[in-house]
């Protein structure tokens, strides 16, 4: 997929409203992925998976870091320069389904190689970027995390011009925050031992 096609599936998530050539495309490919899922065809998946692919030698990648867990690439269709992949070495198909652990040795990558790229290409700057889901814009389900170099005025996304609204101290937003806590206060006292609300 070339890059114009990526900005334009990842700028369809963050403007929904305006219509986006490529998001015909990106449902066909989450639509046959989600049957794969649901059909619990996991083998078939990591060995169609082209980071699976990746990690096990068999597709070409330009690796910048490697280690026991987690393995980082360059975007074959970057949004910048040095637009960057951390993934897992194990497939999982979404951050969700991807152990706290993993999540944690690919988050305590993103410093250093964010700094690496930043100095390697000129940049001052760069995005962490998951795309988590179909919804999000995720098209390859193989949890993966996204660093991308910017730099001033580059106009890498459009709702960089866009006003934000301020937060309603409202009951909408009191309900809301009380979901949330509901849905954190089921998860398991291992997964969130250091929790304070």
């Amino acid at each position: 997929m070339e890059s114009r096609s990526r900005l334009s599936i990842i700028r369809s998530h963050l403007l929904p409203d305006s219509p986006s050539p490529t998001s015909r495309l990106s449902s066909s490919i989450t639509s046959s992925a989600s049957i794969n899922d649901a059909a619990g065809d996991t083998r078939n998946h990591q060995l169609d998976c082209v980071f699976c692919r990746i990690v096990r030698g068999e597709s070409p990648a330009f690796k910048l870091y490697e280690d026991e867990t987690c393995l980082c690439i360059l975007d074959s269709s970057p949004l910048s320069p040095g637009h960057s992949l951390i993934i897992p070495k194990s497939h999982f198909s979404c951050l969700e389904a991807t152990p706290p652990s993993v999540v944690a040795a690919m988050c305590s990558k993103v410093p250093s190689i964010g700094n690496a790229i930043m100095k390697a290409n000129g940049s001052d700057s760069f995005n962490l970027l998951v795309n988590n889901g179909a919804a999000a814009g995720q098209v390859i389900f193989h949890t993966h995390i996204h660093i991308i170099p910017r730099k001033a005025r580059d106009c890498l996304w459009t709702t960089e011009s866009l006003r934000r609204r301020p937060l309603n101290f409202d009951q909408e937003a009191s309900k809301l925050v009380n979901r949330v806590r509901e849905q954190l206060s089921s998860i398991s006292p291992e997964d969130g031992k250091d929790s304070r609300i």
